[in-house]
């Protein structure tokens, strides 16, 4: 598995697990088949607070919305093969066989247009812990309230937003990542208002698990314990995603996270914080090129831009190889319309591993940059840690996007992607190392309340 490589090194016992090989496959539809449901009354698929999102900005709900039709997915089941998921917005659905020629069958149905392997593997158990006791961070309380995460926010004037009342309260934040353990016992957490969690690789189990990367992903936003760790939103609304497969690098994990993203869009989720990328697998044949990074070829590039004009505001990771042979950023980052974030040092220099642009297209990548190396972050068991990554900037700076459209309600995720972009600290002249700089998020938000006052 490569996700270390990228975002920081993760170790994990491996399991045991089947003696069978499965294989999965990406099913292209040509369309989504007889639907019972239409654009005129979404609240049969959608959530009331979805609607409302999409109310808010105006954007129409469209047939891409669309639920896939349940006789397709009979029909897909008939084959013999167990479906494991399924994108309405990119018209997909993975299916699982035990021999791969399966796909030979699944060409000859008529509403299939082309099928691609996307998984080979074993099916290997997750690993759960029934630990329920609380876990106290022992670390000498300091006197500023955020703690040894003072830096990192000031550094974007994050602790001004606070100051007026703007810590994310009302905002739902999606958290995509590789697994949360030990969230649901660590102190610095105990306030933290988690409204459900999703599990897409392993449906219906926890996501308090397995990999220890979402936990101090969290801990950059949600962290509540004054004088030891203050998060940049600790007051927003959190859904808590595992898209990420730990046990190896598959082009599924594309699948997964378009999963999770349309399960947070359903949710009525404004802000998705996303510290994941990918460019190459396992099996090399699947790998991406630099070419490839057009924000139109990857599947979980389409999907985040699906996202962006569904009215959610969307950070992602640039990626932690500036300092590896392949240099350039990661998919997701080389979407158009998502914030990409890459890392800077305390001296707002960038971070030797943070990954560059420009993308194939000529477009600059990443967008903006926030601290990213010694970031203070909290690992399961309830230690207080430096770690380095665009893995730990991207969700600082997701907290303080949601606290800028709190107190800015009456703008859209467009316009506040524009705001935090447009008053970083080389917005004038952008580069393919650090985008438009670092953000001054407070100088952001008095930009948009005189623009709104203008608009009145």
């Amino acid at each position: 598995m490569k996700y270390w490589l990228l975002f920081l090194c993760l170790f994990a016992a491996v399991p045991s697990w089947s003696e069978n090989t499965y294989y999965r496959f990406r099913v292209y539809l040509k369309d989504k088949g007889n639907q019972t449901c239409n654009t005129d009354h979404p609240e049969a698929f959608l959530s009331e607070a979805a609607i409302l999102r999409r109310e808010q900005q105006q954007i129409p709900v469209s047939y891409s919305d669309l639920p896939i039709s349940n006789s397709y997915k009979e029909q897909l089941a008939n084959c013999g093969c167990a479906l494991i998921t399924e994108s309405r917005w990119l018209s997909t659905v993975v299916v699982e066989y035990p021999d791969s020629s399966l796909v030979e069958k699944l060409k000859r149905l008529a509403f299939v247009d082309s099928v691609c392997w996307v998984w080979k593997g074993k099916h290997i158990p997750l690993q759960e812990s029934d630990h329920t006791e609380t876990l106290h961070i022992d670390k000498k309380t300091l006197r500023n309230r955020y703690g040894y995460a003072q830096k990192q926010i000031r550094m974007m004037k994050g602790d001004k937003l606070h100051k007026r009342g703007f810590k994310g309260k009302g905002m739902r934040i999606a958290v995509i990542d590789a697994g949360f353990t030990d969230v649901n016992r660590i102190d610095a957490f105990a306030s933290t208002h988690i409204e459900g969690t999703r599990n897409i690789v392993y449906p219906g189990k926890t996501v308090y698990a397995s990999d220890a990367h979402g936990t101090k992903v969290l801990s950059c936003l949600a962290a509540n314990l004054p004088g030891i760790m203050t998060g940049t939103a600790p007051e927003a609304t959190y859904w808590l995603i595992k898209s990420e497969d730990s046990n190896g690098e598959s082009p599924i994990e594309q699948d997964y996270w378009a999963a999770a993203v349309e399960y947070a869009d359903s949710v009525g989720a404004y802000i998705i914080s996303s510290s994941l990328g990918y460019f190459d697998f396992d099996e090399p044949a699947t790998d991406y090129t630099h070419e490839d990074l057009t924000g139109r070829k990857a599947f979980i590039s389409q999907a985040a831009q699906m996202a962006a004009e569904k009215g959610l505001l969307v950070f992602t990771s640039a990626g932690n190889e500036g300092n590896t042979r392949w240099e350039k950023i990661t998919v997701p980052a080389d979407t158009p319309d998502i914030l990409t974030v890459g890392a800077v040092t305390e001296k707002q220099k960038r971070s030797d591993f943070s990954s560059m642009g420009p993308t194939a297209n000529g477009r600059i990548k990443p967008d903006v940059a926030a601290m990213g190396t010694n970031c203070c972050v909290i690992e399961p068991g309830g230690f207080i840690r430096q770690a380095n990554g665009t893995s730990f900037s991207t969700p600082i700076l997701a907290g303080l996007g949601a606290c800028l459209w709190q107190a800015l309600p009456q703008l859209n995720a467009a316009e506040i992607r524009v705001l935090i972009r447009q008053y970083a600290s080389q917005a004038k002249q952008p580069d393919n190392e650090l985008g438009y700089g670092v953000p001054n998020m407070y100088k952001s938000y008095k930009a948009g309340l005189k623009d709104g006052s203008k608009r009145r």
